[in-house]
């Protein structure tokens, strides 16, 4: 792929608007009432804020967001990229303390951050003297009048005419990580747009005036590839969650044909549509799921974490398609994509934009959306790439000849018994996915023996009226056992009475968890 190019972020925002001009692209919720946004108002607007950003300095600024999802949030993003800038999104939870932090190891001279952040947003500007701009997304009448002081008709107007170099770096992610010091990721243009311009083997999901609901969050490469950056590319319209706490209602407001969710959202909405038929047995599947997705639902897109193929089966009777796809930030984003045609089992097939293969057991990709790098971390950008040039994943995994992609494990995960057999704690765990006393679960060894640390969903156990829990778990562990290879035989149960400890996007914090 040495010929490989992709069109700027400027340059999806002008096809857009030349496309699909005013029809709507954004839609949200604002003060109790429904607004929306043309691709054409989301171009200018996002032209807008380039111009304004560029007004304060001609300098390459690396400019910090914090926010949830909304409009301002978005134009902002954009304005970022399209300015030649680096935009480097946050958490709206992040505590000052680590904020101040993140801010001197990525050279933060500019903030916007959500109204809720403000009163962190000052103690910020004590503790980091760098700081040159600190703005409030949250102050909307500030916002219009940057979108009309800084239009397309503005003296200013000429401040967006710059030629953006797409091999540079345009946007540094932080990404959590199960352990060590966070590490921001430095991605270009070629690769946050490139990664995007693969070919869809389902086609019928991503068509021009389609309606996406993003409940995920943007400072995630996930949500702001696939929610933002590819549904402009092809049309689709995007509504704005903003809160979870809203998802039920907004499904029902916006009725989207197509949802970007992780497997946690899947099953909590699935156990709805589940609560409505047994509530109501006269209610027909058709009738629960509209109650729940609204009228128009056909297509769950899932990532993020493993999912259950029974999960995949049980939407399908709803009539629902629900598929997975495979990716990390490294990698620009995507791997591989779904794919209705392949195994259920699998996480889709591999893009046309990478290139798979398995070394050891391990996923090694090659792309030419890969990241320039660690910020400001040479030894640790290093760890990531194979001799030759090839991005370690860090997964295990096999890859059919038709590049369907399945993935059994971590390398990092993986646990070495002393006959030498390598064990994945993952191929374990998901013994336990059908098990409904089980809300969480962590296998790992000590003592060359195989526990296994579970968090039990108390509600169900009293509703099942399961008074012994840890009997019960043991009970089950022991059936398992029976069909279990010797290696992945479970010594002991240990039942914990809190959540095992998680990573900022839900991820158990496997070395830390403390046992």
């Amino acid at each position: 792929m040495d010929n490989f190019t992709a069109p700027s972020v400027r340059e999806l925002l002008d096809s857009g608007a030349e496309k699909y001009g005013d029809a709507t692209f954004i839609k949200f919720i604002r003060d109790g009432k429904i607004e929306e946004r043309s691709f054409k108002k989301v171009r200018s607007d996002s032209l807008a804020v380039c111009r304004w950003i560029r007004s304060l300095s001609d300098k390459r600024m690396h400019i910090a967001i914090i926010g949830k999802s909304n409009y301002e949030y978005i134009t902002c993003l954009s304005g970022i990229l399209i300015s030649g800038n680096v935009a480097v999104p946050f958490a709206p939870d992040i505590s000052v303390q680590e904020a101040a932090e993140l801010f001197e190891r990525a050279d933060i001279e500019m903030v916007l951050y959500e109204q809720d952040f403000a009163e962190n947003a000052e103690q910020l500007k004590e503790k980091c003297p760098f700081l040159k701009f600190a703005v409030n997304l949250g102050d909307l009448d500030a916002f219009n009048k940057i979108y009309t002081d800084y239009s397309d008709d503005s003296e200013f107007a000429h401040l967006s005419d710059i030629a953006v170099d797409k091999n540079a770096c345009c946007v540094i992610i932080f990404t959590s990580g199960t352990t060590g010091v966070k590490k921001g990721v430095e991605l270009s243009t070629l690769a946050l747009v490139g990664n995007i311009m693969y070919h869809d083997y389902c086609t019928d999901v991503f068509l021009p005036n389609d309606v996406s609901l993003s409940v995920l969050p943007m400072y995630h490469i996930y949500c702001f590839s696939g929610d933002y950056i590819k549904n402009l590319k092809d049309g689709l319209q995007v509504c704005l969650n903003g809160s979870m706490m809203d998802l039920i209602k907004n499904l029902k407001i916006f009725e989207p044909k197509v949802v970007r969710v992780v497997p946690m959202i899947a099953q909590t909405l699935l156990q709805r549509v589940k609560a409505i038929l047994a509530r109501n047995p006269e209610t027909s599947v058709k009738d629960a799921v509209t109650q729940v997705f609204g009228r128009n639902i056909k297509w769950l897109i899932s990532g993020g974490a493993y999912l259950n193929p029974e999960l995949i089966d049980e939407y399908e009777k709803l009539g629902i398609y629900l598929r997975q796809g495979y990716g990390m930030t490294e990698a620009g984003c995507r791997i591989s994509v779904p794919d209705n045609t392949a195994s259920r089992e699998s996480v889709g097939r591999v893009t046309d934009v990478c290139t798979v293969r398995i070394q050891n057991g391990e996923i090694q990709v090659k792309t030419p959306t890969v990241m320039l790098g660690y910020y400001k971390m040479p030894e640790e950008t290093k760890k990531m790439f194979t001799e030759d040039g090839w991005l370690k994943t860090g997964d295990i995994g096999e890859l059919t000849p038709d590049n369907q992609l399945f993935i059994t494990g971590r390398v990092k995960n993986l646990i070495i018994l002393s006959s030498g057999e390598n064990v994945s704690p993952e191929a374990i765990e998901k013994k336990f996915a059908d098990n409904q006393l089980v809300s969480e679960v962590l296998v790992f060894a000590e003592k060359d023996r195989i526990i296994a640390e579970i968090y039990p969903d108390y509600e169900y156990a009293k509703l099942e009226g399961i008074d012994d829990i840890q009997a019960e778990l043991e009970s089950s562990v022991d059936r398992m056992n029976k069909t279990a290879k010797p290696s992945h035989i479970i010594s002991e149960v240990r039942v914990r009475t809190e959540p095992l400890e998680k990573t900022g996007s839900g991820k158990i914090k496997r070395k830390e968890t403390k046992i």
